[in-house]
């Protein structure tokens, strides 16, 4: 496929903001449950230190943290509070705080964290919930966004734009602020916790951080993949990502039907052990339908009845082209055409460089292959070959609109850009 005439990059960059920050719990003083008795000790010998200050020592200090920091974060004082409120086992022993001691206690636990200072990366792309103010013939639409931050921790971000009837793109403006969920509902279970999260409505959907939150997750929530599903007349938003622990990886599932609320849960079964799992917009024959690579090589067809339980499935692209030889996974959950399910595909070639590719599924039995790119439909450029991880161009999923394709992708696992390609010179450009 000729990049130069059928795919148009666009001047939009989203690269990583390293003055965007948000606040998270300091070690040792992270939960009371994971508080080992040295970093009980510590937390009580840094808590002994701000009750042996006297009164005005006290609002001296608040006053000071609070001029430094109150600009940067919404409702500071009320984030001191709940964080005081955590460490409650840990304080026990300290008696009766006043409010005012609470809140400098609270502000001790507390550090800044610079969630997308290393990069911003590997986008997916979906109907926003709201289309107020969308102008005629075009549509508003929800990226989701990897951030990456010190100690190559992952976290979801969001951003908003529009795409035009004309098929221009545009992004709106991050928020300044960044804020992370309340925890609305957690639930542990033999495969791990289940929690449900809930932002502020005053917060823009720019600055809400899904940050790790459970044992399963915490050294990142990695390549959310949205998909806005259709069951009936009820749209809910689906994300399935990769939860690392430091040590393990496994599919988990994001649910939401409004960006401000949402609930994480893990998958279950043999083909979950795996990551770069892309749920289908519908079901298919009354089941849920998947692709995911569970061989990290091949791509492969699962279904089930329990949205939260994968097993089995059969291989239905495994890799026939040079640019895909080392091994292919999917770039985001399929889309529905005419045609049959336009599938974007990631292949691994020489010297391990990234390319994009597309295949055409069966719309009624999606284990047939009914066309397939021969060349990648993106490979990365010569300005786009450094970064973090060179040689890397990546999406999460893309998105329908009329006749085009909107394509977001990253760049070397850095940063965000898009592309837009006619659906028909794509078609005609997959062999069969």
């Amino acid at each position: 496929m000729s990049q130069a005439t059928s795919l148009n990059r666009q001047p939009l960059y989203l690269r990583p903001d390293p003055s965007r920050v948000i606040v998270r719990a300091f070690k040792p003083a992270t939960e009371p449950r994971d508080l080992n008795p040295t970093d009980k000790m510590r937390a009580n010998h840094i808590v002994d230190r701000v009750l042996a200050l006297d009164s005005e020592a006290v609002a001296t200090q608040l006053a000071d943290v609070l001029e430094n920091f109150q600009g940067r974060h919404r409702n500071l004082l009320e984030t001191f509070e709940a964080r005081a409120d955590e460490m409650e086992e840990a304080f026990a022993r300290h008696g009766v705080f006043s409010k005012i001691q609470r809140q400098l206690v609270g502000a001790y636990f507390l550090n800044e964290y610079s969630f997308e200072a290393s990069a911003l990366f590997n986008p997916s792309i979906v109907p926003h919930p709201d289309q107020s103010g969308a102008r005629e013939g075009g549509v508003r639409f929800i990226l989701s966004l990897r951030a990456i931050g010190e100690g190559h921790v992952s976290s979801v971000t969001f951003r908003t734009g529009m795409i035009a009837a004309n098929g221009s793109l545009s992004v709106d403006p991050a928020a300044r602020l960044a804020s992370i969920p309340q925890i609305r509902h957690r639930v542990s279970g033999p495969d791990g916790d289940c929690v449900e999260l809930i932002f502020k409505p005053e917060e823009d959907l720019s600055e809400r951080v899904i940050f790790p939150v459970t044992e399963s997750q915490s050294n990142g929530i990695e390549d959310a993949r949205f998909v806005e599903f259709s069951d009936g007349s009820r749209k809910t938003y689906y994300a399935t990502y990769t939860a690392y622990s430091g040590l393990a990886i496994r599919s988990e599932l994001i649910e939401t039907s409004d960006f401000m609320s949402f609930r994480l849960a893990p998958l279950r079964g043999a083909a979950a052990r795996n990551k770069g799992m892309a749920l289908f917009p519908r079901k298919i024959g009354g089941k849920y339908a998947m692709i995911a690579r569970q061989d990290n090589e091949n791509l492969y067809l699962i279904y089930s009845d329990d949205l939260y339980t994968w097993e089995g499935g059969q291989v239905v692209l495994k890799p026939q082209f040079p640019w895909e030889f080392v091994q292919i996974g999917n770039c985001g959950s399929p889309i529905e055409l005419d045609e049959g399910w336009l599938l974007l595909t990631h292949g691994v070639g020489p010297v391990r460089r990234y390319s994009i590719g597309a295949a055409l599924l069966d719309k009624s039995d999606p284990s047939k292959v009914l066309a397939r790119s021969r060349e990648p439909l993106l490979r990365p450029a010569p300005s786009e070959r450094e970064g973090y991880v060179p040689n890397v161009v990546y999406t999460c999923g893309a998105m329908r609109h009329n006749d085009l394709l909107i394509l977001p992708y990253a760049v070397s696992d850095t940063f965000s850009n898009f592309a837009t390609i006619k659906i028909s010179a794509l078609m005609q450009a997959m062999q069969a």
